[in-house]
């Protein structure tokens, strides 16, 4: 496990404001380890209207794959296990509680934790957000195809998988599609500080990094040479439609070439509040947002990396006799912020996490542990962010509108029947 390096420390500080505003991620990382420092329709599942959560499917696609390009993807026909098609919510209707779990790096480094979670959704009913680091399948040897902006050719701030990794990825993002969940981005060399900092990017070097990471999802038949590994059963020019930055920076100056993308979401922000979300330049502002942290007056970033840094500081590796009571105040913070949702505004409720063993893992068993708790709860969708904003392309705009009237924590005046009435 690696120790926090000192980009991942900048503004990790107690306090509302730093401990909302840290960046989510920033650790420098060995070849072959995993990045460090941090799906279809979206409707009513099963017949439920005003919902979204996974239907039922056959777990692969009925159609005969057509490879693409050089044979790294293939369109396979329509995602399986997707809910029926979303649906306005009927006069008076209570909002479903959405709750979407997302993965950064998304990479498969031995550990575990990749399979472990898709087995847990696949248990739950859940859908997630997989954002894949484009240089997770690249290998080493060929890291001089990467051209990052603003940084030397090759470089990158999180390690190159091993082949045998790289291998388990493809292996796992090939399984999380046809289970149901999205394949999101999360770019690829996760540079969060100094002058090649994304943060500097612009709107031109963001395209660029874009270019990158779908040329490494799409070409890594050609640049591993692998020709008996089966292709990746999605197009993902169709599939790729929002990311989230690294370490939660220069989402500005991202948001005008995700538009001209076509993009429908970016997860980018830092700092958000459990509120119903907007558009920024004609995409979804999808934040990790502030919840309550037990013990503490102020809130913390919902992402596992944040909650570490107002633990164990500076280390991956605190004390261990302090791992029960910081798992215990982890879950308790997830739980902490869906209740403030699921009894109030209905605000969806966002989480960001890692395939990282830190502090002894007690950041997966917190997230596993709310997995449980909250799957099967009453108007409770453990969705992906694109059967999200299924779901919200769908609703009447003055519904959303009026939800976002109600600020965190508050409940709808009357109850939701007379709340939409009101004018």
């Amino acid at each position: 496990m690696r120790d926090i390096n000192r980009r991942g420390l900048l503004g990790a500080g107690l306090g509302t404001a730093a401990a909302i505003g840290l960046a989510g991620c920033g650790f420098s990382t060995s070849s072959g380890s995993a990045e460090g420092g941090r799906s279809d329709d979206g409707g009513g599942g099963k017949g439920d209207t005003g919902n979204a959560g996974k239907g039922s499917g056959n777990g692969s696609p009925k159609n005969k794959a057509r490879l693409i390009g050089d044979g790294s993807t293939a369109d396979t026909g329509k995602q399986p296990h997707q809910p029926a098609a979303p649906v306005p919510l009927e006069p008076g209707q209570t909002p479903p509680q959405f709750v979407i779990f997302s993965w950064d790096g998304a990479g498969e480094v031995g550990n575990g934790l990749f399979p472990r979670f898709l087995d847990l959704a696949k248990e739950h009913d859940a859908a997630m957000t997989f954002f894949l680091s484009g240089l997770y399948l690249l290998p080493e040897s060929k890291k001089s195809l990467y051209r990052p902006p603003n940084n030397p050719r090759g470089a990158s701030d999180i390690g190159y998988l091993t082949d045998g990794h790289v291998k388990d990825t493809l292996k796992y993002v090939r399984q999380a599609w046809l289970d149901g969940h999205e394949i999101g981005t999360h770019f690829n060399g996760h540079f969060c500080g100094g002058s090649g900092s994304v943060e500097r990017w612009t709107s031109a070097q963001w395209r660029s990094e874009i270019d990158q990471a779908m040329s490494f999802v799409t070409e890594w038949r050609t640049n591993t040479g692998w020709e008996n590994e089966d292709p990746l059963p999605f197009d993902y020019r169709k599939e790729l439609i929002g990311g989230r930055t690294p370490c939660l920076l220069g989402q500005d100056n991202l948001l005008p070439t995700a538009s001209k993308l076509g993009w429908r979401y970016d997860a980018s922000s830092p700092g958000g509040r459990q509120m119903w979300p907007v558009k920024r330049g004609g995409v979804w502002d999808l934040p990790l947002q502030g919840m309550p942290f037990p013990g503490h007056s102020f809130e913390v970033l919902s992402m596992d990396y944040n909650i570490l840094a107002n633990q164990s500081k500076n280390s991956t590796k605190g004390m261990p006799s302090r791992y029960p009571g910081w798992r215990k105040q982890a879950a308790g913070a997830y739980l902490a912020g869906f209740e403030r949702a699921y009894t109030t505004n209905r605000a969806p409720f966002f989480i960001g996490n890692h395939f990282e063993e830190w502090n002894g893992g007690i950041y997966m068993d917190a997230v596993e542990e709310v997995i449980k708790k909250t799957a099967g709860k009453k108007d409770v969708r453990l969705v992906s962010f694109r059967q999200f904003v299924d779901w919200l392309d769908v609703q009447d705009p003055a519904v959303l509108a009026k939800l976002r009237t109600l600020e965190v924590g508050q409940s709808p005046a009357g109850g939701w029947n007379s709340f939409f009435k009101q004018a």
